[in-house]
């Protein structure tokens, strides 16, 4: 791959529901670290984001409940699925989400699973929840435009 050339990106999963639950404030692309069997179950797609978020422990990056299957081939050699696995980042990143998680109402929930060339990544939002008017307010305003959509439609 020459220096002009971007590697490719190829997603795995989306959190659909993040985007229905939170206001994304900011998002971050962090690396992740996965243990022998788990980069074949990732590969399938046979990932699930409920409940997951990550959380910053003693100067380090940890994502929580982040459900990969176990491999149905990798026999003894599985892991625990909902294990609590490492995220990579700088120091500078990991000091700026650490202070946003300390800041009360915001949390880290992951929104994007993705191949970015042989690395595995993760999408991590800044978020805060929304209110129950907010997200009737998002519905409405998807069905307009879904609406809109429509009519031009010949």
């Amino acid at each position: 791959m020459s220096v002009t050339e971007e590697p490719t990106i190829r997603i795995i999963a989306t959190n659909r529901r993040a985007r229905h639950d939170y206001h994304i404030l900011e998002i971050f692309e962090v690396g992740v670290v996965l243990q022998g069997t788990e980069v074949k179950s990732v590969r399938a797609g046979q990932v699930s984001f409920q409940d997951s978020y990550a959380t910053v422990q003693g100067g380090e990056l940890f994502l929580i409940h982040l459900h990969i299957s176990p491999f149905e081939k990798g026999n003894v050699f599985n892991h625990d699925p909902v294990r609590t696995r490492k995220l990579l980042a700088r120091k500078r990143e990991i000091r700026k989400l650490s202070q946003y998680s300390l800041e009360k109402g915001l949390t880290l929930i992951p929104l994007q699973l993705y191949f970015k060339g042989p690395y595995l990544k993760i999408e991590l939002g800044v978020c805060r929840g929304k209110k129950l008017y907010d997200k009737r307010q998002s519905v409405k305003e998807r069905e307009i435009q879904r609406d809109i959509a429509r009519n031009r439609l010949p």
